[in-house]
Order: C-alpha cells, then structure tokens, then sequence
C-alpha cells in the first residue's frame, strides 16, 4: 500500500507499490504467483525509480546543473518519468524513442512539453542514428546537457537495489522462490536480484527476454548473436549493456510477441489487471517455470507499467492481425 502521508511533491509518492496474489491465472497449481504493480507509481511505471534516483545523484555531485537539457533513449517510460522529474526540478528534456512506441507513448510525452525524436527501429545497431548510438552523440554536441545513460549507468540497478528488492522482500516476509521479471536494459531485475540474493541466496532468478533481443543467446553459449525486429517494448535490447547482470540470471526465457501480446489481455480478463505487454511475457514465462515445478512454491514478479500505454496495439484487433499476432 502507498505511504498515507500527504507527500511534499509527486517525486515522493514513487515507490511502496502494492504486491498482490495473482489468485486466478494458474487454476489447478500449488505456487503461489504475487506480482508488484509498477504501474502504480505517479508517472505509471518502475522507470519513476531510476528517474528520481539518477537524477538525485547527478545533482549531488555537479553532474548536471540548473535549467540544463537532459537527453536520454528511452522505450518511453524512463522518457515520462524523466519528464516528471524534470518539470519538477526545473531541467528541460528530450528523448530519443524508436518508432514502435506506442502512440499513447508519444502523445502524453508531447502532453508534458516534451521534446521527442523518433528513430528508425530497422537501422542496423551500429548506425550513427540507430537509437543506441544516436543518443550520446546528441548529448556530446548539446551544450548544458546531461545524459542519465540507462543503458549504461549503474546508477540504474542501484536504485533497484535500494528500493524495489527491499520492498518485495518486505512484502514477501522473506519467504521468496522465485523472482521472474523482465529484461529490458537489465536494471529492474540486476538491483532486485543482488538485494534479494544477498539476503536469500537460494533464490532463483528468471530472467525475461524478448524474441528478437541478443541476452538470450549471450546467456545460453556466452555469443551475442545477431538482432532482429520485435514488436514487445521494453524488453531486450540489439546490444550487450553494461547493466545487464547476467552473474545473477539463474535462467532466461525467451517470448515471442504473440505469447506476449496473448497473455497481456488474458491478464486483464482473468485478474482484472491492466498490465502492460511486458507484464503478459511475464506471465507466459511464469507459466513456462510452472509446467516444470512439482512443489508449492513463492514466485514473485513485476509488472512495469499498464496497459493504458498500449490500447491501439494490444486491444486493437486491427492491429494486432496487421502484426500477426491474434
């Protein structure tokens, strides 16, 4: 439950999200399934956390100054929790998206006075405007700008560290199994799973990837392996990241879009939770462990934001058959 203190700001009611008992989604199973709704943060996903955290220690140590510019790549969660924290500490923003983002995505971005450039998700990795690349290169020629870097600041997964593990072990009495959540720059799960393996180092970490993401082959043989196009946002990446802690991936498991995208609406159906599409691979990878696990156990999972971000795609008909997905 959230603080029921009157909060200074808006940045001060980010975090002490509810952890709920998914009772319906697994019938006939003996675990117990609780997920962390995320999208109950102010800005409506996890990426609140990092925001504030990168943001703080920037300002702490001179890094970034009054009324600079901050630019960052984002799927578009990170984009609007910068926003908030931006407007509220008085910087200015732009964010580099790819062009999958959701409309929903872009509109409230646009809402919040944000400045957005849309890259072509089909450039090869290494292209100077790849969404990867384009990024820091922007950031060295602006002038009074601060780059947070999520992909590549460890400052990322400290911020899970320090809030999110010790919230869902808080939440869980101690008493955890398994922790499954997604992968996307690697933050969420790497700050979660060092807090929750220092105090429980039996826990097991699974790890969610996209279809088309390189983690997964790099997990299993130690290559990278070779990107291609998916359409779940948030989730895997066409580069190895500095803050991927593989070291603390037990397992990963890969999901196609359509499992993804399927399990997102039964979601909302089944439990009456409007998650996100990263929520539904989730959900399927859960139900993967589940097919191989004989006894009662703990499982604990994430779910980043809602679906309220992706209602022209997920429960579009049209769009989902356009895509293949139904």
């Amino acid at each position: 439950m959230h603080n029921e203190t009157t909060s200074a700001s808006v940045l001060d009611s980010i975090g002490n999200t509810p952890l709920v008992r998914l009772t319906r989604m697994f019938p006939g199973h003996s675990a117990e399934v609780y997920a962390k709704l995320e999208f109950m943060n102010p800005s409506g996903s996890i990426k609140d956390r990092l925001a504030r955290f990168m943001i703080d220690q920037a300002e702490k140590d001179g890094r970034i100054q009054p009324g600079d510019l901050i630019i960052e790549n984002s799927s578009g969660n990170t984009a609007m929790a910068l926003a908030m924290v931006a407007i509220q500490r008085g910087y200015r923003l732009k964010v580099v998206v790819r062009d999958r983002s959701s409309r929903e995505k872009l509109e409230q971005l646009r809402a919040m006075g944000v400045e957005v450039l849309i890259v072509d998700s089909s450039l090869p990795p290494d292209h100077p405007d790849s969404y990867n690349r384009i990024t820091p290169r922007l950031a060295a020629e602006t002038p009074h700008c601060y780059f947070p870097d999520q992909h590549g600041n460890r400052e990322n997964n400290e911020a899970h560290y320090r809030s999110t593990g010790p919230e869902i072990w808080r939440q869980m009495d101690g008493r955890i199994d398994f922790l499954v959540a997604g992968v996307g720059t690697g933050g969420t799960l790497g700050g979660t799973a060092r807090f929750l393996k220092e105090q429980d180092p039996r826990i097991r970490v699974v790890a969610v990837d996209g279809q088309g993401s390189v983690f997964t082959e790099y997990f299993r043989t130690g290559r990278k392996g070779t990107a291609s196009d998916y359409l779940v946002e948030g989730i895997g990446d066409e580069f190895l990241l500095p803050t991927m802690d593989f070291d603390l991936i037990d397992e990963m498991i890969q999901v196609r879009d359509r499992d993804a995208f399927h399990w997102a609406r039964a979601l909302a159906r089944t439990e009456g939770i409007l998650a996100g599409v990263s929520s539904g691979a989730a959900i399927w990878a859960i139900r993967e462990l589940l097919s191989r696990i004989d006894r009662s156990a703990r499982i604990v999972t994430i779910f980043p934001d809602g679906a309220a971000r992706y209602l022209t795609k997920m429960f579009n008909e049209e769009w989902l058959s356009s895509h293949e997905l139904l």
